[in-house]
């Protein structure tokens, strides 16, 4: 079965909805179809939770959101053994993690043992609750949202979280023509229609995994992954502090895939890897500090990188 027409639908309603933020809508079909966590870098106001519920009705899944505080307990997320004085016996209160679409918003005001408790949840879509544990709905999918300007009262999220996060996408202001458009409240109150539904994501999902990749396209993969675990030299200083883990190979494989299937190809081009490339690896890629003092971020080593490694 195709679902062509009703991706093409989906595209239309999230972009009348969200206006002017069709790159953003593309990337993060992207993750949802993939059913990979996606991380939304950018200052407030820019319709990131508009987006978080227009895609779950949309999709005809649940959705919940947790503002994420410095007083956050893990049990706000995960839920907890609480004591029932009837029953004289524990009962299992399950928290806001169990649904298909968590908004984690500003995801970086949590402390450390806050973010960790996502950990298990979104590598293995379970969390423990006690003694025991619990699978997560299928499919879940975290939206996490993240101001980069913000300073005071937030925390650096570590490494193996942000290695959790399949795609991160930076948001920019919307064009002149669109926020014209918002001002004039043309995309207020519009009905948002179901299109797919869970047991279609899964189908989807299924004919992503599919599509045919070349050997010699997961080679290229694999080497531009490696290239980020060497030494390099950007302006003569040693520019990596840490590389990405296999587990970005198999999220870059799966977001190119993806892509492909989203402009109706049949195979998967290095094109299409190169498309995906910066959201899969930006965030995991680590500078080291003299690269920093010299204005050398992620972006500018994935360039150079990309630059090196012969495309197939």
């Amino acid at each position: 079965m195709t679902y062509t027409h009703k991706i093409l639908q989906l595209k239309e309603q999230l972009n009348a909805c969200i206006l002017g933020q069709e790159k953003l809508i593309d990337m993060v079909l992207i993750g949802v179809f993939a059913q990979g966590h996606i991380l939304l870098e950018s200052v407030p106001g820019l319709a990131k939770t508009t987006l978080a519920k227009t895609l779950a009705k949309s999709l005809q899944l649940n959705f919940k959101r947790i503002q994420f505080t410095p007083d956050l307990l893990p049990s706000d997320i995960l839920g907890a053994q609480v004591y029932n004085p009837k029953e004289n016996d524990l009962q299992t209160r399950f928290g806001p993690i169990f649904t298909n679409i968590l908004l984690a918003d500003e995801i970086n005001r949590a402390p450390a043992k806050v973010q960790s408790a996502l950990l298990e949840a979104m590598q293995e879509r379970q969390v423990t609750i006690g003694e025991d544990s619990y699978l997560l709905q299928n499919p879940f999918i975290v939206i996490a949202t993240s101001n980069p300007i913000e300073s005071e009262g937030v925390y650096a999220l570590p490494e193996a979280q942000l290695d959790r996060f399949m795609l991160t996408i930076p948001l920019s202001y919307p064009d002149s023509a669109s926020e014209v458009q918002i001002l004039q409240n043309k995309h207020h109150n519009k009905e948002i229609l179901p299109i797919l539904d869970a047991y279609e994501l899964e189908s989807i999902k299924q004919a992503i995994q599919a599509m045919y990749c070349d050997e010699s396209l997961y080679a290229y993969i694999v080497a531009l992954s490696n290239a980020t675990r060497q030494n390099i030299l950007i302006e003569n200083v040693q520019a990596l502090r840490l590389g990405v883990s296999p587990r970005a190979s198999l999220d870059l494989s799966l977001a190119a895939k993806t892509y492909a299937f989203l402009h109706d190809k049949d195979y998967v081009s290095p094109s299409d890897v190169l498309e995906v490339l910066p959201f899969v690896f930006t965030h995991r890629i680590l500078p080291s500090f003299e690269a920093l003092a010299m204005g050398i971020d992620s972006q500018k080593i994935l360039d150079s990188i990309i630059a090196r490694v012969p495309i197939p």
